[in-house]
């Protein structure tokens, strides 16, 4: 009798566990959210590594006719190549074409969180995922998003899709997609014309389910709870590997971001180099020339507007002999990016400035591969190329 009754306790856990992955699979199917590891992302969560993963050259390019793409094991990467014209007739096969494309694949959900858009491949895409079926939210600014005249957010609007604001001065300033609970892509690249074709700029997506995890929780908590700035929620952050590879992410204005970019660069033992838009905070320039009189090399790129005032960190870099230029693009240097010792990488929406560190919504991604890292040095030499150094600083 006790054998039989141990046999009948077998029979029903197999039973049980095929509904719970029959039920996982149904959810998956219909949410997009995959809670049984069906994509094998293969994330270790709530594992602390500094450690950089090695390089592998295990990645290949995409092609994107006005831009550059690579694809590795779980992640795809692209930057911008700033057109000179003003003729948005000239703006196609850009690195829009490549998210639009990816919004196209999207089955149940997206979450986007745009600080601008007046893109129309990619407003064409959300309208369209809208359409056929997808749960579609956006979160936006108000200046820049909603009551840009510019801004394409109206469209959207006027289609059905769901629009929340930050109503603040301060700037929600994020530019990420969540897509079927499976995907995210961030960076520097606000989804417009110029900050395709005109703007240096920076757009990496994550097939991964911790880092999706991290972005979805930052989204509906401005989404839904509609918390802006340093009054949000500070206790959602990242850190965990990704096939190996260690990934942080923070929040401002609610996280000390600031804080981890100090013992980022503290910590710089060979080189440093950055590509910025606004650079103004000093302790992050101090930290830099203190990590310069060490013996790490420096090397950055300033965005040419505003990089010469007082607020702006170039001048005394520049004095101090390192070398810092000025950038050749005649759109923007719209990059946020810190590039350590060839293995990690800063990157995101977040300006090294007081209003990133103290009242906006940014992100910061910080990612430790050494392929990721020297395909970012690789834009960070094409950006130097056309750079000069400013010439009429006096010292």
């Amino acid at each position: 009798m006790a054998k039989n009754k141990k046999s009948g306790n077998s029979g029903a856990s197999m039973i049980l566990a095929i509904l719970v992955v029959v039920i996982g699979f149904i959810i998956y199917a219909v949410t997009g959210v995959d809670l049984l590891g069906i994509t094998g992302t293969g994330d270790d969560q709530n594992t602390e590594v500094t450690s950089p993963r090695t390089s592998t050259g295990d990645f290949t390019e995409i092609d994107v006719p006005l831009g550059l793409g690579y694809e590795g094991d779980f992640w795809q990467l692209y930057f911008t190549t700033p057109s000179n014209t003003r003729d948005r007739s000239q703006y196609v096969g850009g690195v829009d074409t490549r998210l639009a494309a990816a919004i196209n694949a999207t089955n149940n959900t997206l979450d986007i969180a745009a600080f601008e858009l007046n893109n129309e491949v990619i407003t064409e895409a959300i309208i369209d995922a809208h359409e056929r079926g997808v749960t579609v939210r956006v979160v936006t600014d108000d200046e820049h998003g909603l009551e840009d005249d510019d801004s394409t957010i109206v469209e959207l609007e006027l289609a059905g899709i769901p629009i929340v604001d930050d109503e603040r001065s301060a700037l929600m300033h994020n530019k990420f997609m969540i897509m079927d609970g499976i995907t995210v892509w961030l960076g520097s690249m606000n989804y417009t014309m110029n900050g395709v074709y005109r703007n240096n700029n920076n757009a990496i997506s994550l097939r991964s389910r911790r880092a999706v995890e991290v972005y979805q929780a930052e989204f509906d908590e401005m989404f839904e709870r509609h918390e802006f700035g340093p009054r949000s929620d500070d206790s959602n952050t990242g850190n965990f590997t990704q096939d190996g590879v260690p990934i942080q992410i923070y929040f401002a204005s609610e996280n000390e971001v600031i804080d981890v970019l100090l013992a980022e660069v503290g910590n710089a033992q060979t080189s440093i180099r950055f590509m910025t838009f606004s650079f103004t905070r000093d302790d992050l320039g101090e930290a830099i020339l203190d990590r310069a009189e060490a013996g790490v090399d420096v090397q950055g790129v300033f965005e040419t507007t505003g990089s010469e005032t007082q607020y702006a960190e170039m001048p005394r870099m520049l004095c101090a002999g390192l070398d810092v230029r000025q950038d050749g693009n005649n759109g923007i240097l719209h990059h946020k990016v810190f590039i350590i010792d060839e293995s990690t990488v800063i990157t995101g929406s977040f300006n090294y400035s007081n209003n990133a560190v103290e009242s906006n919504d940014e992100n910061v991604l910080i990612i430790r591969d050494a392929d990721i890292a020297a395909l970012y040095i690789d834009e960070f030499l094409r950006v130097q190329s056309i750079a000069t150094p400013a010439d009429d600083i006096d010292c």
